[in-house]
C-alpha cells in the first residue's frame, strides 16, 4: 500500500511547475492593477521561449524521519524544441519503490511539456488568477512576489506564491501546495521549484516534493541538475543509446 500511494503523489509533485487571469483584489488601487497586468503580459511571453537542452538530474528520495536517503538515481534528460522530451536512467541505488518514483516522475514529465499539455501548467491567466503582493529579494536579486490561485483544482496547479525576476521577468521561484491531492492517502503536498540561467537557457535547477501521508507520515523527494549541455552541443551529438521514454 505505502508503495503505490508514495508513487502516486511524487508524479504531482515534480511535474507541476516545470511550467496564473489577473484579478485585482478588492481595494486594491489602480496603478497596483496596472503593475499586475503588465507584469503577467511579460511573464506569458518570457514562457513562450522554447529551446533544446540536456540535463543530467540526481533525484534523491527520503522516507519519515530518515536524514539519509532511501533512494538515489541519476538521469539524463533532453528536451528538443518545440515539444519532445526523453530521459534515460544512468544510474541507481537503494531502494526499487524510489527508482519506480523517479521513473514515474519523468514519465509524467514526458506528458506534461508534450506540444498539448504545456499550456495547462504555465504560469498564465488561462489558470490562475494573480494577486500583487509586493516587492522582495531573491537570492540578491530583486523580484515581483506575485500570489497564485488556481483557476481549477488539477494536481498540476500550485496555491501559493511565484518570486518573479524583476528585470527579466522570468520566474526565480514557485512555492505552496497542489490544488488537487491525487489521493485520500495524501493530505498535503507542498513543493517548492528553483529556477535560473544555465548558459543562456531558463530552466528549472532544483525541486522539493514534500507529501503527508495518511498512517506512515511525510516523504520527500527532491531533485538537482548535476551537468548542462546547450542547445549547440545537444543538436551536433548523435544518440548512441534508446531513451526509457520519449514523447
Amino acid at each position: 500500500m505505502k508503495v503505490r500511494v508514495t508513487k502516486r503523489w511524487m508524479t504531482t509533485g515534480a511535474s507541476v511547475a516545470l511550467f496564473c487571469c489577473v484579478v485585482a483584489a478588492q481595494g486594491t488601487a489602480p496603478s497596483r492593477t496596472l503593475q499586475l497586468n503588465s507584469i503577467i503580459e511579460v511573464l506569458e511571453k518570457t514562457q513562450a521561449a522554447q529551446f533544446s537542452y540536456q540535463v543530467i538530474r540526481e533525484y534523491r528520495l527520503f522516507g519519515p524521519n530518515n536524514s539519509k536517503a532511501n533512494s538515489d538515481v541519476v538521469a539524463e534528460v533532453n528536451f528538443k524544441s518545440p515539444a519532445s522530451t526523453n530521459y534515460r536512467i544512468q544510474r541507481a541505488s537503494g531502494s526499487n519503490r524510489g527508482q519506480q518514483i523517479v521513473r514515474d516522475v519523468l514519465d509524467h514529465e514526458v506528458e506534461a511539456t508534450s506540444s498539448g499539455n504545456r499550456a495547462r501548467i504555465a504560469l498564465s491567466r488561462n489558470n490562475y488568477d494573480f494577486t500583487y503582493i509586493g516587492e522582495t529579494v531573491l537570492d540578491g536579486q530583486p523580484c515581483y512576489l506575485l500570489g497564485l490561485k488556481p483557476k481549477r483544482k488539477e494536481n498540476e496547479l500550485i496555491l501559493g506564491e511565484a518570486w518573479i525576476d524583476k528585470h527579466s521577468f522570468f520566474v526565480r521561484q514557485i512555492e505552496g501546495e497542489v490544488a488537487k491531492t491525487p489521493s485520500w492517502w495524501l493530505t498535503r503536498v507542498r513543493v517548492k521549484l528553483v529556477f535560473a540561467e544555465l548558459e543562456g537557457t531558463w530552466l528549472q535547477t532544483s525541486m522539493e516534493a514534500v507529501a503527508d501521508v495518511r498512517i506512515v507520515g511525510p516523504h520527500t523527494l527532491t531533485s538537482r541538475i548535476l551537468d548542462y549541455r546547450g542547445e549547440g552541443e545537444v543538436a551536433s551529438t548523435t544518440p548512441v543509446h534508446s531513451p526509457d521514454r520519449k514523447q
